[in-house]
Order: C-alpha cells, then structure tokens, then sequence
C-alpha cells in the first residue's frame, strides 16, 4: 500500500503519511478480525463494575429462561393445542427440543466466532440471531415455522451460553468469581419464572396472543443487551492471548483499580496471565484435537459432564413439562399452572444462597451434597407415584401424554412437596455450578473451545430429554424418575472421585492444579491460594522499583 501511494506523491507529507497508516491499520484490524461490529466502542463511555458488567452478559440467562417456559404454559392452552393441530407427543417433544436443537450448532460455533472476534462479539452476533429468530416466532403460521423459529433462537442462547460465562470468568478475581458466574443460573430461573407468569396472564386471552404475546416480549432482554455491549470490555485474557498488552492492562486496570495500572493486583494478574500465556505457548496446537491431549482431557471431560449430569438430573425436562406432571399428581385447570409457579418461585430464591456463599464453600461439596439430595427426591416421587397411582389408558382428557394418575389426595400433595424440595437441591448446587465450573478448569488456549463443547454437552442431553420426556411419561411413567435418580447418584460418585477444588483460586492457578496434582481429585490436598502471595509479591516489587507502567503494559 504505501509503494502504490508513493507512486503517486513522490515527497507525501506527514499528514498523507498519517492517513496510509490509519487506513493500513483498519486493514489490518480487519483482516484479523479483532474489530468486527464497532469500530468506536472504545469511544463511548465505558462500565467499569464488575458486577454490573457480569449482569448485564447473564442477561443470556435471562433469554435461556424466557425459552424453558415459554411452552411450558402455553403448551395446554385450547388456542395453541387449535393453531397447531393439537400436536402429539412426538411432535410436541420435536417443537420444545428444536430450540436444544439449534443450540447444539450454536455452542460450536461460538468457539470460532469467540477466538476470533472475542467473547464480547460473540455476545453481540448472539443477540441479532435471537431478534431473527423472535420476529419469526411472533408471525408464526404452522408448525414446520415454528420449528424453524426455534432453531434460530437456540443458535442464539448457545452462543450466549457459550460465551458468557467464559467473559465473566476472565474479568473477575478469584473471591468473587463463582458469585459472578452464579448469576448465570440465576438470571435463567428470573426468565423461567418472569416468562411462566407472562404466559400464564396471556393464557385469559381468547386469540392468539395467547403465544404470540409472550414470544414477543422476549425480545427485550436482547434490545437490551445490544445497546449494551458497546460500553463494556473485553476479555483481558483474550486481549493478552492476541498479544494486545496494553489494552488487556488498561481492562484489568479499569476493572479492579480504578484506572491504576500499576496498583498489586492489576500488576499481579498481569504477571500471571503473561507467564501462563508463554507456558502455552509449546503446545503449538489450538485444534479441536488439543482438547483430547493427554494434558486437557480430563479438565475436558469433568467440565463436559458438569453440564451432562446437570440435564441427566432431569430438572430441566421436568421445567418443560412441569404442566403435565402436576396433572399426574391429580390438578386441573388453574390449579395445574398456580402450583406449578411455586416451583418457578422457589428456583429464584434457592439460587440466592448460591449467590452468597458458592465463593466460601468448597465446589466438591457443592456438587456431591446436591447430587445425593436430588437423588433422594427423585426416588422418593417414582415411589409415591408407584404405590399411589394408576394407568390411565388413552391418556387424560385432553391430555394424550399423560397415562398416570395419581388419585390419593395426601400423595398427590406428597408428590407437589417432593417435585419442590428437588428443585430447592438443584437451584443452589449444580444449577449455579453447571456454568461456573466448566470457564474455570480450561487453560485460555483452548477455553472458548473446551467451554463450547461442553456447552454442545449440555444442549445435546436437553435436546434428548425434551424431546423424550413426553414419550417417556406416556410409556414408562413413574419409571422415569427411577432413571433420573440413577443419574443423580451416578453424579455424586463422579464428582467425588475427579472434580478438583476450583474455590479461591485463580484461572492460571486452577489451571497448575490439573497439570500437576492427581488425577483423583479426593487424593489432592487442599493448599492455600498463592493469588494472594502473588499480591503481595507485586506490591514489594512496586515498592522497590522494580515494576513500572512500561515494564507492565508490555509484557
């Protein structure tokens, strides 16, 4: 470019000089893709609150949530049952799993999207794909669209689930890091619940607004976030692995120390990333081959089955079909969508303590105490169901799907209370701990890759369950929840045996854990943090002279 342009001005001055290299900068920027949708995001006025950052990326969440319940009421109201040809099972199972179905592609292809362009990016893509996919959904005509619909929204949520978490595990410090990643979970149970009783109110309505109402109205979440993620940073960890020093300091240094590039913690950080980052360095592959190493395939393999035991649980099947379960346990009408609404309520504020106490309290624990309640609730519901219930041939009136019934009143209330308390295990262990333990045990070469793919994980399972679920009530009843407690025990010795301790410690911490300690992970003795000797550290070297703002911003 700048022999074409000297071919033209033999003796340019220095303000042509200037625009070539803009412009051969822009170029560059384009051609690494490191600049994708906004070339003056830097420009606008920026959020420097980790918290209010974290929330406002869960707001992926909150779209997850939206789409859980958004059948979940509507599913047995007269106008969708009419305007769909009153689906059978299989189909019905088709059109809830068509979502999981798209999020399958997403969670993949946001690995791509995320090294190449960042995880902030990606979010971006994420939220044009769910408006796409929305409009459609609102001007539905029949079910083929409808389908299609939701298999462009699911591209979406696994983008967004993907990708998430991954931005919040890279900007957050390790005391506060499984509060931030929490909020994940917690957002999709504020989305179940806002969009149940949104559906629920559009159920009085006598046409179809009854769906197309609230599949419109979760739009919103992703306006919103649209408009929001100009103002907030980047990765600096993705910064750093793209070899953008100065920026990743600035991030950190806006992050966590008002704008001090040189106070302990940005200066302790930076020292971490930069000696993890040229540890990576030899192994030369970032392949999809590399997460089946020797070295990652166990890190791989617990964050994958972190997300598969989380669906194999059965909570989010169940989330699905909550409708038809309680028609088992005997109600009708509003009685079935009310009692079903506590169940929504009671995941919100379960998630709570998750909020509070997950950076206090030991992972493993978390995991192993959640599975074996869950375990116990799941068991206890297939035997109340069993002992107290019947085969109803053909299926309840107007319910073809539902073949058991259970008509002893004190059981069936037996059954509502334990179908609570499982969801009151679920929501503040493995609910929260599915999105924030995966983000943690990846080394950064390979993250949004590994991330992604136990994302694909845990989209694959939800789409076999919900599209199974209503067979499965139909076919085997009660069983199903025998199969679902298996699971949750199955869970419990897993993580006993291979999930290592990630609490209060660094990402470039966790990351030596799994390169040198054991493979089992109830071997491993639980050391103190260095993090906060490498503070420590970084303050002495301040002190002594030996950091300054050159030496960090170009490490």
């Amino acid at each position: 470019m700048s022999s074409r342009a000297s071919g033209v001005h033999k003796n340019p001055g220095p303000q042509t000089y200037n625009l070539l290299k803009e412009f051969r900068e822009s170029v560059r920027f384009l051609e690494e893709g490191n600049r994708l949708l906004i070339f003056t995001m830097g420009k606008l006025p920026g959020f420097s609150n980790v918290y209010l950052i974290s929330g406002l990326t869960t707001i992926g969440g909150l779209i997850q949530g939206f789409d859980v319940s958004s059948m979940s009421a509507i599913i047995g109201t007269d106008q969708y049952k009419e305007y769909f040809n009153k689906p059978n099972a299989v189909l019905q199972g088709g059109i809830t799993a068509s979502m999981a179905g798209g999020s399958l592609l997403g969670s993949l292809v946001s690995s791509w999207t995320s090294d190449r362009f960042g995880r902030r990016d990606s979010l971006f893509i994420a939220c044009i794909i769910w408006l796409i996919g929305s409009t459609l959904m609102c001007a539905v005509q029949n079910v083929p669209m409808l389908i299609v619909s939701r298999v462009i929204n699911g591209f979406s949520v696994g983008m967004l689930t993907s990708q998430g978490p991954i931005l919040i595990a890279e900007i957050s410090l390790p005391h506060q890091r499984g509060r931030l990643l929490s909020l994940q979970q917690w957002m999709i149970t504020w989305g179940i619940m806002i969009m149940y009783f949104i559906s629920y109110g559009a159920s009085f309505m006598e046409n179809n607004g009854v769906f197309r109402l609230p599949w419109g109205i979760q739009m919103l979440p992703a306006i919103l976030l649209l408009f929001c993620l100009p103002m907030m940073p980047r990765s600096p960890r993705w910064l750093a692995a793209h070899d953008r020093w100065e920026e990743a300091v600035e991030v950190l240094a806006r992050l966590h120390a008002k704008n001090d590039t040189l106070d302990p913690i940005v200066v302790a950080q930076t020292n971490e990333i930069r000696e993890k980052i040229e540890a990576e360095k030899k192994y030369a592959s970032t392949s999809w081959m590399e997460l089946f190493t020797s070295r990652n395939i166990v890190r791989v393999h617990c964050g994958i089955f972190t997300h598969i035991w989380s669906q194999l649980s059965g909570t989010n099947a169940l989330m699905y079909y909550i409708v038809y379960i309680f028609q088992m346990a005997g109600l009708t009408g509003n009685n079935t969508l009310i009692s079903a609404s506590i169940q929504y309520i009671i995941n919100v504020v379960m998630t709570l303590p998750a909020l509070i106490f997950i950076d206090k309290l030991p992972r493993r624990q978390l995991f192993i105490f959640g599975a074996l309640t869950m375990a116990v609730f799941q068991f206890m519901q297939a035997g109340l169901m069993a002992s107290y219930g019947h085969y109803v041939p053909g299926g309840l009136p107007g319910s073809p799907t539902v073949t058991w019934k259970v008509t002893n009143p004190k059981a069936s209330k037996a059954l509502i209370a334990c179908s609570y308390l499982f969801i009151a295990a679920y929501a503040p262990t493995w609910g929260p701990l599915g999105w924030a333990y995966p983000p943690e045990i990846i080394p950064l070469y390979i993250r949004s890759k590994a991330v992604s793919l136990s994302t694909f994980f845990n989209w694959g399972c939800n789409f076999a369950l919900t599209f199974f679920t209503p067979p499965g009530f139909q076919n085997i009843q009660w069983k199903l929840y025998c199969i679902f407690g298996t699971f949750c025990l199955v869970a419990a010795l897993h993580a006993f045996l291979l999930f290592q301790e990630t609490c209060g410690r660094s990402l470039e911490e966790i990351d030596d854990i799994f390169d040198n300690q054991s493979i089992w992970a109830f071997k491993v003795k639980k050391e103190p943090s260095r993090f906060v000797a490498d503070i420590e550290q970084a303050r002495e070297d301040l002190d002594a002279g030996k950091v300054d703002v050159k030496q960090v911003e170009s490490t």
